[in-house]
């Protein structure tokens, strides 16, 4: 069974995280996929650390499912290359820093040249133009630029924190895979193909917009400094480890208050409203910890769960793993790998009807594929020695 994706072919010249899990997302999805790589060290993430088989974790779960083809762009040659495999591509994927892509002799008018109906994506770190566009970029700097930080903070007035995970870049891969998707649609229905630009700054400026933009989202009216929700996570300490517990509705405030035993709660003023426990959020968190601590975690997930209120333990990784609930959804998946050996990794977690089972290819080695699709591009396997002898290419050594 193939993929929605089946069909289609992606040059993929993204490097790091965010380019490189939006196309692992469209080679899950069927794309073919093929990574151009420097033949010197390929992407970095292949030196990062937590390693097997000299190969790194970071590198094998950003790149699932792709060809590498490792080519000196520097080098004509290269270039020329490159250019032969864009011929049958329909999409293109950089994320230099903006102004690169052209100075290499590689920006959308020689794409075009030898692809007319490419479609075309560039991503960026601060956008295309402004006074931060040429400054290197990683992804603290976004979630400090975009108020990321502060809102994980809780308020305006304390330290900034930043989420403990690579937010930004991961997001945009998410956003960018989408929208290479509705560029591809585009194209089939009007013929028409389009260059696709979009930053990590854009990115997570839209997606803190939905939910964590109130005080900014009024124009004409004064902007109040943002104030906490509260200063306390939804997150209760039992006797046994951690539960999380999250109430909205007068619904579910009633039935947390029969789960714990608290009929007094339901007459106390200052919990009567949706609104009035939000205000008064720390102090209904204070109460509800006093009682959750006095169990265990076992006891008070039964109690919540027989009044259907919203709540969850809350897993270490490693405990993620055998959860009944990942273990429902068939998350994980097994697999070999020829070089890093035997791998666990998340499945994409859409699933297709027409397609049900997913191909599962481990990340590849640097320029595994050079040989095999350069000589599809018309090489001959003189030539292609002849590249690699060079340093212009490259192929896994045996």
């Amino acid at each position: 069974m193939t993929g929605p994706l089946d069909g289609i072919r992606i040059i993929d010249l993204t490097a790091m995280i965010s380019g490189p899990l939006a196309t692992m997302i469209l080679a899950d999805q069927g794309a073919e996929v093929i990574k151009i790589e420097n033949p010197a060290c390929g992407d970095f993430t292949r030196s990062a650390a937590n390693r097997q088989g000299d190969m790194s974790a970071l590198y094998l779960n950003n790149n699932r499912n792709k060809k590498s083809v490792a080519l000196n762009l520097k080098e004509k040659a290269g270039r020329d290359a490159l250019l032969r495999l864009v011929a049958s591509a329909d999409v293109f994927v950089q994320n230099f820093r903006p102004g690169v892509i052209e100075r290499m002799g590689l920006g959308e008018e020689q794409l075009r040249k030898v692809a007319p109906n490419l479609v075309m994506v560039s991503i960026s770190g601060f956008g295309d133009t402004g006074p931060y566009s040429q400054r290197p970029v990683y992804d603290p700097l976004i979630q400090g630029l975009s108020g990321l930080a502060t809102v994980q903070a809780g308020a305006d007035e304390l330290r900034p924190q930043l989420v403990r995970t690579i937010l930004p870049d991961k997001l945009t891969g998410v956003t960018a895979a989408q929208a290479i998707t509705a560029a591809l649609f585009a194209r089939e229905r009007t013929g028409e193909s389009q260059h696709v630009r979009l930053s990590m700054l854009d990115a997570i400026i839209a997606f803190l917009w939905s939910s964590d933009m109130g005080s900014q989202t009024f124009v004409h009216s004064e902007v109040p400094q943002q104030e906490a929700a509260s200063l306390q996570d939804l997150i209760y300490e039992t006797t046994t480890g951690y539960i999380t517990i999250a109430v909205q509705s007068d619904r579910e405030w009633q039935a947390l208050i029969r789960a714990v035993d608290r009929p007094e709660w339901a007459e106390d003023p200052r919990f009567q409203t949706a609104r009035l426990r939000q205000e008064n959020i720390d102090a209904r968190l204070e109460l509800i910890q006093s009682v959750i601590k006095t169990d265990t975690a076992e006891h008070w997930l039964a109690r919540l769960e027989a009044e259907q209120v919203p709540c969850a333990p809350v897993l270490t990784r490693t405990q993620v793993l055998d959860h009944p609930q990942v273990l429902a959804n068939d998350l994980l998946s097994h697999y070999d790998h020829p070089q890093a050996g035997r791998l666990r990794q998340a499945r994409a977690p859409s699933r297709f009807s027409a397609a049900p089972e997913q191909h599962w290819q481990g990340a590849p080695r640097l320029g595994e594929q050079t040989g095999e699709l350069l000589a599809e591009c018309g090489y001959s396997a003189e030539e292609i020695q002849a590249m690699c002898d060079s340093g212009i290419a490259a192929v896994p050594a045996k």
